[in-house]
This record gives C-alpha cells, structure tokens and sequence, in this order.
C-alpha cells in the first residue's frame, strides 16, 4: 500500500446488537481515531461492498471526504528557546 494513499472503505458486519446480521460501511478519515460510520444498513457484505463501489457510494464518500477538516498541526513543542 502506497504510504500517504488515501484510506478505502470497506465494509463489517455490525456491532449494534439491534441491527444484527447486517451490514454497515465504515470510512477512515485523516486525524480521527476510529472509523466514520456511514447511516445506512445492508444485509449482505456484497451489498454494502456493492454500495461503496456505486456511484451513490462513492458520491457519499466523497461528500464526507469534502466535509471533514482536519486538525490544525501544531509547529514547534510550544517552548520558546534562549539563544
């Protein structure tokens, strides 16, 4: 994998025991520790491998790409030096 690729989609089976047997598509984004969730269930993984894959998926990825902003990155260790 190329080092600074922007990260893929992918898709798991959901956590949430209310949706059980299902399938959600997570999206990791730059400076956030865990995944994205995207609000949408599918009930198979082919279907939401499907999803990521179509023009509706991959518009939503790209809308939520868009959307987020990334933190500020901070210049120095915040420590004033003496010459």
């Amino acid at each position: 994998m190329k080092k600074y690729a922007k990260p893929q989609a992918y898709a798991v089976e959901t956590k949430d025991h209310r949706y059980a047997g299902t399938f959600e598509v997570l999206v990791p984004l730059p400076d956030r520790v865990k995944p994205h969730r995207l609000a949408q269930q599918f009930p198979t993984q082919q279907a939401a491998e499907g999803w990521i894959h179509s023009d509706e998926g991959q518009d939503a990825i790209a809308e939520l790409f868009a959307a987020h902003k990334p933190a500020p990155v901070k210049a120095g260790n915040g420590k004033a030096g003496k010459r």
